[in-house]
């Protein structure tokens, strides 16, 4: 669609976020480094209708009660005084901003009157989700294996294994669709599957970031690139260098910069 060739790649972190997030070196990255709060992160540009902005959870932390927590704000983070301590409900109070914890089920908000239909699933084979005019990729949507002796035969079975929300290596996406009344949806996506819209009439007058907070259970997540149309250059790279070798592993022996190796194994 027209509207999802405009989108960029959103590849990383905004500079600014809580006190106790950790980013790499590449900002794809986030690490709630101490407590269970204070891991607020946001997109480094606000998104483009239809853009949506996935994240993998990379690692879980046991002894916290609470998961990731994800939505749209309005709000420039550069323009904030102080990066509130929670998502739910400091920086929802704030105004202008909509944020859902991720659990084992997510439900839909539904239109004064409308009837709650039964949430359409995205069949394996189905290699694009539509939501409004916006068709995605579902492969990179879909959590998979991590790299591994033998994760190479393995992938084909984790492109259709359905991961719980809030496990390691979920992925978790949002993204606002326009309406025609000039106003959007926001739409949370998990493991390739559209949740229906989580808040409606969002204004589209001001520019919308990406919010992640990185709360409780939820220790690290890592940025993933989704690609709408023809393939980048990188990509088509990392797919000749995944093509010739024997397993992921053996790139860590080649002679590429660490951010490289870090792309080629994970995707």
């Amino acid at each position: 669609a027209a509207m999802a060739a405009r989108c960029r790649l959103a590849t990383s972190f905004h500079r600014v976020h809580g006190a106790n997030v950790q980013l790499d070196a590449s900002r794809m990255r986030a690490t709630r480094v101490e407590s269970f709060a204070n891991g607020l992160c946001f997109s480094q540009e606000p998104l483009a209708p239809g853009q949506i902005f996935l994240v993998e959870i990379e690692e879980k932390e046991k002894g916290w009660c609470g998961h990731l927590r994800v939505g749209l704000t309005a709000h420039d983070p550069q323009s904030l005084e102080v990066v509130p301590e929670y998502s739910l409900p400091d920086l929802v109070n704030l105004g202008d901003t909509w944020v859902f914890a991720i659990t084992r089920s997510h439900n839909r908000v539904q239109l004064d009157g409308e009837e709650a239909p039964a949430r359409a699933q995205c069949p394996p084979w189905e290699p694009f989700l539509l939501i409004e005019q916006v068709r995605i990729p579902r492969d990179t949507l879909v959590g998979r294996s991590r790299p591994g002796r033998y994760s190479h035969i393995l992938d084909e079975l984790y492109k259709t294994n359905v991961l719980p929300a809030t496990a390691r290596r979920s992925r978790i996406g949002v993204l606002y669709a326009p309406q025609p009344d000039g106003t959007a949806d926001m739409h949370i996506i998990i493991n390739g599957e559209d949740m229906g819209p989580s808040a409606r009439r969002l204004p589209t007058t001001r520019p919308l970031y990406a919010v992640v907070d990185v709360f409780a259970s939820t220790k690290s997540v890592r940025v993933i690139p989704v690609e709408y149309g023809l393939p980048s250059l990188q990509t088509l790279c990392r797919l000749v260098i995944q093509k010739h070798i024997i397993h992921r592993l053996a790139i860590d022996g080649l002679d590429l910069p660490p951010p490289l190796k870090s792309f080629c194994k994970y995707e």
